[in-house]
């Protein structure tokens, strides 16, 4: 790995461009360096774990919003939708936008947490979509998706962005945009110059993910490739863009992150070296916020412990930093304790997700969330008894380089009105690479099968699962296969009509 020290330059000492970053990630997106076969086994496991994720999603609100849009755009001989079969194809950038919303509705897929955060799978409806569209092989697909993983998750290593408050997908406009350079074998050039204006689109704040969270925290990513993808077009059509993006005294990290004093080290693959990044980072057993996995996995044990809840005294949730100020009650959102708060909000609250853990033993994708089930009386009150603390060895554990120590649990103590103390600890999710039952191509199939069951036939997942773990052999023609079908008059349609089906 190379490492690039990165900082603020004024226009009067002007940084060329080969020292620039956006070219740097550039370089690392057109090196034709082979991709391993454990990366390459890796990527199929995530595609089925997207597709999983995005047929359970397929009639939420969001996702058929995102669809009826993308419908709009038909475009014969474009990319497919989840759910919508082989014979409608629309263009790639709404393509992107449809099944990225899906893919990220249930906060269900894969996740890499560094100095940033990432959901490093949505780098792959952008890049299939472009590879459907623009008639590219399975080969030349795996190879944009291990790009895209390797270059976002080398910026969540390097650059933070909670801190100043941008949303983590500022990240992910440039990876797809990388992902896609590597797809399509563009030059450098090319690709430096999609890099910087795909950043340039893909930068908001994090109130998408404060207080009360709306059902933009599916289409942010969605967004940031749909930006990708059209900010390649126009490189490709020899279009310029902003200019050191990230060094230049008005740009990125100038006024939006650490300032004209800001110092950050980014590290990425030398020339002719693998991109691994992928193996790094894991997926979701619990369709919940990432932090919560370990803790989800240690509720089971736990609340098997508890005879009655009514004689609970208190819950404490000893964890990191980004725990206790995102999801935890050091967040001070009021809503995260609401019974009435969305599935996105309660989702992002630790307190919540641990009572129904605790109570449940179990968790389901759509039922842990239901409105009955928050608002049932024992859940609402064990929830206002939970609270979390910050403990510094956590957040150390957190941000630790080492994957032998890194890890995103934390300790829960109950404490019941005699006296007694049921506590323990758990590092990482029961899923985890380093955890109890570490997730292999089964568990991905499992996963499948299980939430997309009563959605689409046997017939169709045996079909789906068939041609995705043929995907490094995959012709161009049979990537569009990569597409799921719905039964007929299953795919639910958004009755109310927007500006782009207006006259449709």
């Amino acid at each position: 790995m190379h490492t690039y020290d990165i900082a603020v330059h004024p226009e009067k000492d002007r940084l060329p461009r080969e020292q620039q970053l956006a070219w740097h990630i550039a370089e690392v997106a057109a090196d034709p360096v082979e991709i391993e076969p454990a990366v390459s086994d890796m990527i199929v496991n995530r595609v089925i774990d997207n597709a999983s994720v995005a047929i359970a999603s397929v009639n939420r609100h969001s996702v058929m919003s995102a669809r009826a849009e993308a419908q709009a755009h038909a475009r014969p001989g474009g990319a497919t939708l989840f759910g919508a079969g082989p014979d409608i194809r629309v263009h790639a950038e709404w393509a992107a936008w449809a099944n990225g919303t899906a893919v990220r509705e249930l906060d269900f897929h894969d996740t890499f947490l560094a100095a940033e955060y990432s959901h490093p799978g949505d780098n792959i409806p952008g890049i299939l979509a472009v590879a459907q569209q623009c008639q590219r092989s399975g080969r030349d697909l795996i190879r944009g998706i291990a790009t895209g993983y390797e270059i976002q998750i080398d910026l969540v290593r390097g650059i933070c962005l909670h801190a100043h408050k941008i949303d983590h997908v500022a990240h992910l406009g440039p990876s797809v945009a990388a992902g896609i350079g590597t797809l399509l074998d563009l030059p450098t050039e090319t690709i430096y110059q999609s890099i910087q204006h795909a950043l340039h689109v893909t930068t908001a704040t994090r109130q998408s993910r404060k207080g009360e969270i709306s059902s933009w925290k599916a289409y942010a990513p969605s967004h940031a490739g749909k930006m990708a993808v059209e900010a390649v077009d126009r490189a490709m059509l020899g279009e310029t863009s902003p200019s050191p993006i990230y060094e230049g005294e008005d740009g990125f990290i100038a006024w939006m992150l650490d300032g004209k004093d800001a110092h950050y080290i980014v590290r990425m693959p030398e020339k002719g070296e693998a991109k691994r990044a992928i193996l790094d980072s894991y997926t979701k057993e619990h369709s919940a916020e990432y932090q919560s996995q370990a803790l989800i996995d240690l509720a089971f044990r736990l609340g098997k412990q508890v005879k009655n809840w009514d004689d609970v005294k208190d819950v404490l949730i000893e964890t990191s930093h980004h725990t206790h100020y995102v999801i935890g009650t050091g967040s001070n959102d009021p809503q995260k304790f609401d019974p009435k708060a969305s599935r996105e909000t309660l989702d992002h609250s630790i307190m919540y997700i641990v009572a129904v853990a605790l109570q449940d033993g179990a968790w389901h994708h759509v039922h842990s969330y239901a409105p009955e089930r928050a608002n049932r009386a024992d859940t609402v009150s064990l929830w206002q008894k939970i609270h979390t603390i910050e403990r510094p060895e956590w957040t150390e554990r957190y941000h630790s380089t080492d994957p032998n120590v890194k890890a995103f649990g934390g300790r829960i103590t109950i404490t019941m009105k005699d006296g007694a103390i049921i506590s323990d600890e758990l590092a990482v999710a029961n899923a985890h690479p380093l955890g109890a039952t570490p997730w292999t191509r089964p568990d991905y199939i499992r996963k499948f099968r299980t939430l997309t069951d009563g959605i689409i036939t046997p017939q169709e997942a045996d079909r789906f699962l068939e041609v995705a773990q043929r995907l490094p052999e995959l012709s161009a023609k049979e990537l569009c296969e990569l597409e799921i079908t719905l039964p007929a008059g299953e795919l639910k349609k958004n009755p109310k009509i927007g500006i782009f089906a207006y006259g449709q």
